[in-house]
């Protein structure tokens, strides 16, 4: 016999990234924890989801079955692009110079070829960073395109709908609102 499980969250649509990330910013410094937020998953992902496209970001709102992402903090993507330039350009430095040291070159050869392939490794992971950051400002500007960025915020009792409407509103979240989502459970 299934079960069913009713989570109350809070929704929210913002037309501006700095407005939702300050409203974010609110919610996870007044107790909510990055597990209780959510946002809109990548356009592709909600049209193979739902099995059509759609128009507007409000239409999503209340549909229990809409795919959606962890908020991930805008940090943690420069650490992202941070890493691929430094993984890159150490990878191949190291590996430039222990090849040249295995071949028998002198320690000056083993040097150039560590620079040389350092920088074409950090060359290329600049660009891999730059894709992160576009796709990242991509993803953001889809949901823009279409009515705005929307917030789910996962709410535990009554103090907890209280505080995340207001903190929603307080940063210009337009059509505020509470709701249910009926989980199943095998």
């Amino acid at each position: 016999m299934q079960q069913t499980t009713t989570i109350r969250e809070a929704v929210g649509v913002f037309t501006a990234e700095a407005a939702l990330q300050d409203a974010i910013d609110e919610l996870l410094s007044s107790g909510f924890d990055r597990a209780d937020l959510s946002l809109l998953a990548a356009e592709k992902t909600v049209e193979r989801e739902l099995g059509h496209r759609y128009r507007k970001v409000s239409e999503l709102e209340d549909n229990p079955a809409v795919p959606r992402t962890f908020y991930v903090p805008t940090e943690s993507i420069g650490e992202a692009e941070g890493g691929v330039v430094g993984t890159l350009l150490y990878v191949g430095a190291v590996a430039a110079a222990g090849a040249v040291v295995a071949s028998g070159g002198t320690l000056a050869a083993a040097i150039s070829a560590a620079a040389l392939a350092g920088g074409t490794g950090g060359l290329l992971g600049s660009i891999l960073a730059r894709r992160i950051g576009r796709h990242h400002a991509d993803h953001l500007q889809t949901q823009l395109d279409h009515g705005g960025l929307l917030l789910w915020v996962r709410t535990w009792d009554s103090d907890d709908e209280a505080r995340a409407i207001r903190i929603l509103e307080k940063h210009s979240g337009r059509d505020v609102h509470l709701h249910d989502l009926t989980e199943s459970a095998a």
